[in-house]
């Protein structure tokens, strides 16, 4: 079943390798040479095994530490737990990498659509995707809904995402709204010539949630958001695997920050939000951009693209999402960033468009065109009047 390696940032006292060897035996056969030599023999397999100590400053240093597959069943819930488990409530120590043998990584689903799968969904094959939220839906009706997604849809949106709050609620029901959506987009692809995939909030008890994705996709869904960390990782692997659920899952980072956002305990942002939930099946994932006011470092920021879309004997490539305080200025910067391969997203940057969110997609649109074209934007704004509004509401922060 191969291995599970894992390296951890811990202090650094002038005893790393006395602490990684603790860590090593506490996580796994608990001691070793006080064993007599025939529960040696018998537990070798178990051990875990002291890969390498590094010091990386005077006070801080990084150690790898491997542990047998065998020692676990093959679910990210029970791996966390023995690499991470009773450790994280050991002081200063932070989980900053797992790695997992081929063996062990095809236990793991990885995306059902990733990059590719989406974009043939969408037919979208040269430009970086374009999405869009939701804004203040919460206590509107079915009719508001249509509006908002109508005009997103008409403004270019590749996807149109739920808020991550919006619950099932008897203002715009879970059901009534995949089947408003269905409408609404079939009405806009015909007037467009472009297909928009609307991610519906997947919510609900634990137990239930297959069985209402599934339902999901009968009447029609052709994608789901899914609150990942409040939910599990476990789930949204089930998610993945089951055939039923056949439309990609966007993944949101909500909670997340709970996890990722100490510099010395907790789970790294690449990590967390890139190499498990790729393992896990999300198709795209959203973390907060290295731009706005719920920023990520940026190194955490591009590190997570990374681990999305790097090369994966075993998984596909997921589509990375930066998200928060994005505008059309920022194009050329996410672009940079980020590459082709990944999804622009923005709430206020459409629907805060002077001449509405139709206009909001099409400043975007028309910013990816120039970018790509290698046109600064303020000479593409000269010929285009939505992105020239975009800019004077935001400013040309762009190149």
């Amino acid at each position: 079943m191969g291995a599970a390696t894992a390296t951890y940032l811990v202090p650094n006292k002038g005893n790393l390798l006395e602490k990684a060897e603790q860590i090593a035996l506490g996580l796994t056969v608990g001691s070793w040479t006080s064993l007599p030599e025939v529960d040696q023999k018998q537990l070798a397999k178990h051990k875990g095994e002291v890969i390498s100590v590094k010091e990386i400053s005077d006070d801080q240093g990084l150690i790898t530490i491997s542990y047998p597959a065998v020692n676990f069943s093959a679910d990210i819930p029970a791996i966390l737990t023995t690499v991470f488990g009773k450790l994280s409530l050991d002081g200063k120590v932070k989980l900053v990498d797992l790695d997992f043998t081929p063996e062990l990584a095809q236990r793991f689903p990885g995306p059902a659509f990733g990059n590719l799968g989406v974009r043939n969904l969408l037919e979208v094959s040269d430009r970086p995707l374009l999405m869009s939220i939701f804004k203040g839906i919460l206590g509107r009706d079915l009719t508001f809904f249509k509006q908002q997604l109508r005009a997103q849809a008409l403004g270019g949106v590749d996807i149109v995402k739920d808020d991550e709050i919006l619950f099932d609620n008897p203002a715009t029901p879970f059901e009534q709204r995949i089947d408003a959506a269905k409408k609404v987009l079939q009405e806009t692809e015909h007037e467009t010539g472009e297909a928009t995939l609307y991610a519906v909030n997947l919510s609900g008890r634990s137990t239930e949630l297959l069985e209402k994705a599934k339902r999901a996709v009968q009447l029609g869904a052709n994608a789901l958001l899914f609150n990942v960390f409040t939910y599990g990782l476990d789930t949204l692997q089930a998610l993945a695997e089951d055939k039923d659920i056949c439309i990609p899952i966007l993944a949101h980072p909500s909670f997340g920050g709970a996890v990722t956002a100490s510099a010395h305990y907790g789970v790294s942002a690449p990590l967390w939000y890139g190499k498990l939930l790729r393992a896990a099946g999300a198709d795209l994932v959203l973390f907060p951009s290295p731009y706005g006011s719920v920023a990520l470092e940026k190194n955490a920021a591009l590190g997570i693209a990374r681990e999305l879309t790097s090369p994966h004997e075993k998984w596909k490539r997921a589509l990375p999402v930066p998200s928060a305080g994005i505008h059309p200025a920022l194009v050329p910067r996410l672009i940079e960033d980020f590459g082709m391969n990944s999804v622009i997203n923005a709430g206020g940057g459409v629907h805060g468009h002077p001449d509405g969110a139709a206009a909001g997609g099409k400043a975007f649109r028309q910013a990816i065109q120039a970018v790509q074209k290698g046109i600064p934007l303020k000479e593409a704004a000269q010929i285009h009047k939505k992105l020239a509004v975009a800019l004077q509401q935001w400013g040309d922060k762009g190149k």
